[in-house]
């Protein structure tokens, strides 16, 4: 048996985005503007759509408020060498204690709606629908300054040349996004604070032109649905990366083919992958082989590949006839 080797590199772990944070702390300005307008209004017209929609911007003025926050704090222990592999995931907790918030966001709005359906109340339309439209302008604004953020980051693959790596020397291109979970989860709370500001329109319009009077609560309902439809997501998207729960990505295939590509001489029997980065791996594995002459250096080549494995802890076991 040879002893463990460990794959040694200076890579960031691509923890930094300075456009996402730019991008997000002008959107905190914003956003926090237009949900004071929004709540104010709300309260004033007495409408229960456009109130809701307020609180909606006010969760979304938390998310994005965290997102900020996390960038911050990653940017400034960047350096500390305690993070074992960086501050990146400051971001993902950052978006995971968001949807949290947005749950608790949901739930108030759904109560609000169902307390003004019990309880209808006089609504001050045209005022509202004024309010209402301003509202899904400013929301297509960040929108649109955080998609170019988000865009800003590429989506381009890798291009693996195996030729060196095994004995099947070949050519294959993966497309791996470089999810920011971060500037996801703020993109995410806009995209869905300018459907409730559609929602909260169309209540609008249905009762000043109908008289139904029943819209406005019924949109308020359907705007905690879609938050808490938005949150579920975003829960399941950053826990996953929290609790390492990416055993199914395309990359631990990645990892056994490269390890494996000898013609069976070789083989995986205990192998353990987790992110480390937005599009950053580590691995830990145990090989079995009858070639004495792998080593894991060799092994570490043929993983070299695969740019996004940036660490990996390998131990060979050698079977002899």
């Amino acid at each position: 048996m040879q002893t463990p080797d460990h794959l040694t590199h200076t890579h960031a772990f691509d923890s930094g985005n300075p456009e996402a944070e730019r991008g997000t702390r002008w959107v905190l300005v914003i956003t926090l503007g237009m949900m004071g307008v929004e709540i104010g209004a709300g309260l004033a017209f007495n409408s229960m759509a456009l109130l809701a929609d307020g609180w909606h911007m006010g969760s979304h003025a938390v998310a994005v408020g965290l997102s900020v926050l996390a960038y911050f704090s990653a940017r400034r222990f960047a350096g500390d060498t305690r993070f074992a592999f960086g501050t990146w995931k400051i971001e993902i907790l950052a978006g995971f204690a968001s949807a949290i918030l947005l749950v608790v966001i949901a739930a108030l709005m759904a109560l609000g709606s169902v307390e003004r359906l019990l309880s209808p109340q006089p609504i001050q339309y045209r005022e509202a629908m004024v309010i209402a439209v301003v509202g899904l302008v400013v929301n297509a604004l960040c929108a649109f300054i955080l998609g170019h953020a988000h865009e800003g980051r590429g989506h381009g693959g890798h291009h693996h040349d195996h030729g060196d790596a095994g004995d099947h020397g070949h050519e294959h291109a993966h497309d791996h996004a470089h999810h920011d979970l971060n500037l996801r989860s703020a993109y995410l709370h806009v995209l869905a604070d300018a459907a409730t500001s559609v929602l909260a329109i169309v209540a609008l319009l249905g009762g000043w032109l109908y008289g139904w009077d029943w819209l406005d609560p019924v949109m308020g309902l359907a705007g905690a649905v879609l938050v808490a439809w938005w949150a579920r997501g975003l829960i399941s998207q950053t826990a996953r990366v929290l609790l390492d729960r990416e055993m199914d990505h395309p990359v631990v295939a990645e990892i056994r083919e490269a390890v494996q590509c000898d013609g069976g001489r070789t083989r995986i029997t205990d192998l353990h992958v987790w992110r480390v980065g937005r599009n950053a791996y580590a691995c830990a594995l145990t090989a079995v082989t009858d070639d004495p002459g792998l080593t894991p250096q060799d092994l570490r080549r043929r993983l070299a590949v695969h740019e996004e494995v940036v660490h990996a802890t390998i131990e060979i076991h050698q079977v002899l006839d």
